[in-house]
């Protein structure tokens, strides 16, 4: 089954709580978060502390994107936060085997996320080994950026790698996501849709969740 995933990165944060109930009662089916360091993307998000406060106000799995510089230092604290889904960057590490059995090991689901730049051909030994990928259709670093078409062929790429090694992995887009585009991001193999600006900037999340849900059939 399809899921959205609306990312609390363009939510209001001065009342968060808020915000994600209503992203919930709206149909959502997971809640992203960035976590950024400033160091491997050009912003400063959150820690792990908020991730916990988070996991104490939702009923939502927790989808944690770790956008930061060696991210092995900090899975322990993520996963005791609440974390249900870890997804870490193909291209901040140099020993992403090593972190992604670390990760099966403590029972959570393993992803790794693509920049745009990235090939495919990074996951040709790793594959196997996750629960999904994370392709990114923007440039991480930034709410509201536009998706980059060209992104298209790289998703119905991997759906066919997946396909044709009879795996059963997931593929999550994440960036520029909309109601206007996300049928055709479906069509290309995508099984979760991270959405930050088109529903917490929405004048009614519940219909652009709904909306975007009807456009899987499309």
């Amino acid at each position: 089954m399809k899921k959205i995933a609306p990312s609390i990165l363009s939510a209001n944060f001065a009342r968060l709580e808020e915000e994600i109930r209503m992203a919930e009662g709206g149909g959502a089916d997971l809640l992203h978060i960035d976590v950024m360091d400033g160091h491997f993307v050009p912003n400063i998000t959150i820690g792990s502390p908020v991730v916990e406060s988070i996991a104490k106000i939702t009923t939502l799995p927790l989808d944690v994107h770790l956008m930061i510089s060696e991210p092995m230092r900090y899975l322990d604290d993520f996963i005791r936060a609440g974390s249900k889904m870890i997804t870490v960057h193909a291209e901040a590490s140099f020993h992403l085997h090593r972190m992604i059995q670390q990760m099966k090991k403590r029972g959570v689901m393993t992803g790794i996320a693509l920049n745009p730049s990235t090939s495919l051909t990074c996951l040709d030994y790793l594959l196997e080994f996750v629960d999904f990928i994370v392709i990114m259709t923007v440039n991480p670093g930034f709410g509201g950026q536009t998706f980059i078409e060209e992104m298209l062929p790289k998703i119905s790429a991997l759906k066919k790698l997946i396909e044709e090694k009879n795996l059963d992995i997931l593929i999550e887009v994440d960036g520029g996501i909309k109601v206007e585009n996300i049928s055709r991001v479906s069509r290309a193999g995508a099984d979760i849709f991270v959405a930050g600006s088109a529903i917490f900037h929405s004048e009614n999340y519940q219909k652009t969740i709904q909306r975007m849900k009807k456009e899987f059939i499309q």
